[in-house]
């Protein structure tokens, strides 16, 4: 029960990952299910030393791959016709706008204290006195609001205590 409950708990970051690597947020989620679903039944595989989250992206990732070469021995098809207004063929979106896309909403849910930190100094690039000057408060104040941000930020976007600060770059 202990590993079931192990592969649970790392279902965000599983989704997290489909996401950026399927750009149909529907096929992102077959793949996460086709994931547990063969962690699932090899179960036993898992070495008890071994890290969850490296064994399912490992998954994840051969899964992604197999499924990608049988993609291509496929011949995509349209129908007559396609290409119209109507058409819902779309060009893939970017990874990069489906990350910025979770980190804007999170940003959204922050306090604005943290926010206007959050972004003056992780977006603006404003060094700390900078950014302490433009919001009229002392640099410790400042400081403390970057620091409170980033982790409520990380729990937002998923990423347990041990994430690393990279979410939110810093100059000083």
């Amino acid at each position: 029960m202990e590993r079931k409950e192990a592969i649970a708990r790392e279902l965000p970051h599983l989704r997290r990952y489909a996401r950026a690597l399927l750009y149909d947020p529907v096929e992102a989620e077959d793949l996460v299910q086709d994931c547990v679903v063969r962690a699932l039944e090899k179960i036993e595989q898992w070495r008890a030393n071994e890290s969850p989250r490296l064994w399912l992206f490992a998954i994840m990732h051969n899964l992604f791959v197999d499924q990608n070469r049988a993609r291509r021995r496929r011949p995509l098809t349209a129908p007559l016709g396609a290409g119209g207004k109507d058409d819902p063929a779309e060009l893939p979106r970017q990874v990069d706008t489906m990350i910025v896309a979770d980190v804007v909403t999170a940003l959204q849910a922050l306090p604005e204290e943290r926010r206007e930190a959050l972004v003056l100094v992780g977006v603006e690039g404003f060094s700390y006195q900078d950014a302490a000057t433009a919001l009229g408060v002392p640099v410790g104040t400042l400081m403390s609001r970057l620091g409170r941000g980033r982790a409520q930020l990380r729990a937002l976007l998923g990423h347990g205590p041990q994430a690393s600060a990279k979410i939110v770059s810093v100059k000083r």
